[in-house]
């Protein structure tokens, strides 16, 4: 649900750089504050959680609670039987798309990260409290839920903010943003994070949009209304997931064997992918967010102005580049959108506390070199001595091997209470006394290192660069009458 103090419709727009008298200033950042809601208040945090039902691998070993905040958000909590004392904060991905928070998204994902609080660790999480995007919304609920466990169960010893896949990014955000409070969060764990920020994250989603269409001639379909394909789809579309994996069924037979494929869908299903470099496997799955999420962002959030770009991009790889490029439509961000999307979702790596992360070399979803990206991110604000990365040869996005997870938050724990700093190889070297109890395997690539994120993913010319808000501007901003795109 949502209050009349959480709109979901009104695009925010970042403030004119201009003075302001003080107490207008004052009397603006109480409306923004109040109004969008981005920010956790004390009045946020009255709801009190409620005695739930645990999921099964969870029963006789830990109490669970549900509640909804006043911001609208649900949330799911845990504490063990024999609880350690610590506190993991889960952040998690999508985002799910709706207009309204989700009460079972935090209950299937404490399902999901059972094996956290089967640790002896509390688990806090948020369904958000909204669907759609929105980093710095998802950010303040995932720290407001902290907040409510406090009040709830006392301040832990440790707390950690773990993010899995979009919900890295929200993590990092929340370490950068929430983590200067003292004693807020000690450490941050990241798996399989979309860790490029937004404003160049999902660029090869924009390449897929215009390289399908360019191929498909079906979304839309030249009887439909027309309308420019950064928008991912016109407002007022009727366009199930269904409809959208028909279209690619019929332009491409994605969903056949190959055999009974024609030569045509089989030719379009190769050009595609050979110029996306997008899986086979999850090609539905990344048109389906160029397409559902992209019209998200671009009206819910940002009131109809283009983040996108991919005017200069050659692209590559199909039976006939000259023809692919001379016909793919071009189009050129929006400054205003982009700077805006920029400032709800870019990282500035200025975190003060160690960051883990666990991410698939073959992930197919939030490919490896976002990785890279983040590294950068890090060494740009003079903070990559904060981060350890380790990689698996897996090749799943949202299910790796428990006993890697229960390994991960371990050596995350040791790292803060030591102050000792793991490597790859000595988080690889631990991860056999866990999987002696989960038994799903260890796969740790102690010697991988992701190529650079340009080397996937063909970069903007004229962009914003990397990153793509300096420190010292995020800082700045934060100061000003803005919190986030539309909440």
């Amino acid at each position: 649900m949502n209050t009349p103090d959480a709109p979901t419709h009104v695009p925010w727009r970042a403030p004119r750089r201009r003075r302001r008298p003080a107490a207008l200033a004052a009397v603006l950042a109480a409306v923004v504050l109040g109004t969008l809601g981005n920010a956790p208040t004390a009045h946020a945090r009255t709801a009190q959680p409620e005695a739930a039902t645990c999921p099964a691998d969870l029963a006789g070993k830990a109490r669970c609670y549900t509640g909804q905040d006043t911001n609208g958000a649900y949330y799911t909590m845990a504490v063990p039987t024999h609880w350690n004392g610590s506190l993991v904060v889960h952040a998690h991905g999508g985002p799910d798309l709706g207009d309204s928070s989700d009460p079972s998204r935090s209950t299937d994902d404490l399902e999901r990260w059972a094996v956290m609080v089967d640790q002896g660790y509390a688990w806090a999480g948020s369904s958000y409290r909204r669907g759609g995007y929105g980093t710095r919304m998802a950010a303040a609920d995932t720290d407001n839920v902290r907040r409510l466990f406090i009040d709830r169960f006392g301040r832990p010893k440790r707390t950690y903010l773990h993010g899995q896949s979009w919900g890295g990014n929200v993590a990092a955000k929340v370490a950068e943003t929430y983590g200067r409070q003292p004693g807020a969060y000690d450490g941050t764990l990241l798996t399989s994070g979309v860790l490029g920020g937004g404003s160049r994250g999902y660029d090869y989603r924009v390449d897929l949009r215009v390289v399908y269409q360019y191929y498909c001639h079906n979304h839309p379909r030249p009887s439909e209304p027309q309308y420019p394909l950064w928008q991912g789809l016109r407002p007022d579309s009727t366009m199930t997931t269904a409809g959208l994996r028909a279209r690619l069924q019929e332009c491409t037979g994605y969903a056949s064997d190959p055999a009974d494929r024609t030569a045509s869908q089989q030719r379009n299903l190769d050009d595609i992918l050979a110029v996306t470099h997008i899986p086979e496997r999850s090609l539905e799955s990344h048109l389906r967010f160029a397409t559902f999420t992209f019209r998200d962002i671009v009206w819910n959030r940002l009131g109809g102005r283009n983040p996108f770009g991919n005017r200069g991009v050659r692209y590559t790889g199909s039976h006939d580049d000259k023809a692919l490029n001379a016909g793919v439509e071009r189009f050129s961000a929006d400054p205003t959108a982009r700077r805006d999307l920029s400032y709800d979702s870019d990282l500035t790596g200025t975190v003060s506390m160690p960051v883990l992360t666990l991410h698939a070399i073959d992930d197919p979803t939030a490919f490896v070199e976002h990785e890279a990206a983040y590294r950068a991110t890090l060494q740009g604000a003079g903070r990559d001595g904060n981060l350890v990365q380790t990689f698996t040869r897996e090749t799943e996005h949202s299910a790796l091997s428990d006993a890697e997870y229960a390994d991960s938050i371990a050596a995350l724990d040791s790292w803060v209470r030591s102050g000792r700093k793991p490597t790859p190889r000595s988080i690889a070297a631990s991860c056999a006394a866990f999987d002696a109890t989960y038994g799903s395997g260890c796969f740790y690539d102690a010697a991988f290192h992701p190529s650079p994120y340009a080397s996937r993913v063909r970069p903007r010319p004229g962009g914003l660069g990397w990153p793509a808000m300096t420190a010292a501007q995020e800082r700045a901003w934060s100061r000003i009458d803005g919190v986030g795109i539309a909440p």
